[in-house]
């Protein structure tokens, strides 16, 4: 089955820095493709999840925690259009987070952070693993999807842009043309 990797914490204000293109030069056998900088690949081979992680592990250069989430997942949960209600706008930004593992329990939704009108994290559902946000930035100190997670559902988690989703759900389908 073909899948989609997240890494966490990588490239990320010179953190855990690397070049994602090697990687997937790397794993030209895989037919990996890299999404950005953020550490996204789709995997477009059909691979196992034991001997697709082996791989990512070996071909990257840091060391980091991987979320691997099959191909038909995201999809679905693309074509599900969960911000259909919630449009981005100048001010309030649409994002998906990765959960490592399902959550045993989920914090009662919506959750805000901080609570009220000033909040920075909407976050507005879950589905399976993933975990959706708004984030608008107010203030001088910046709250991050990822951090106000993490904390509430009890697992490592890393976010990408909704717009992310989108483009990675263009290269399966890309791929499976090619």
């Amino acid at each position: 089955m073909a899948w989609v990797v997240f890494l966490r914490g990588v490239n990320v204000g010179g953190h855990k820095a690397f070049r994602p293109s090697a990687v997937a030069r790397a794993l030209r056998e895989l037919d990996v493709v890299s999404v950005g900088a953020a550490g996204t690949f789709v995997v477009r081979q059909r691979v196992s999840r034991a001997t697709l992680r082996a791989a990512m592990q070996r071909a990257l250069p840091v060391a980091t925690e991987l979320m691997l989430c099959r191909a038909r997942e995201v999809q679905d949960l693309h074509r599900d259009s969960p911000f259909a209600r919630a449009r981005a706008t100048g001010t309030v930004t649409r994002y998906v987070t990765v959960l490592a593992r399902r959550p045993r329990r989920s914090p009662p939704l919506p959750l805000r952070r901080p609570a009220g009108r000033d909040w920075q994290v909407h976050v507005i559902g879950v589905r399976g693993v993933f975990v959706l946000s708004l984030h608008r930035r107010r203030g001088r100190t910046l709250i991050y999807p990822n951090a106000v997670i993490e904390r509430h559902f009890g697992a490592a988690a890393t976010t990408r842009n909704w717009n992310t989703i989108g483009t990675i759900c263009d290269m399966l389908i890309a791929g499976r043309r090619g």
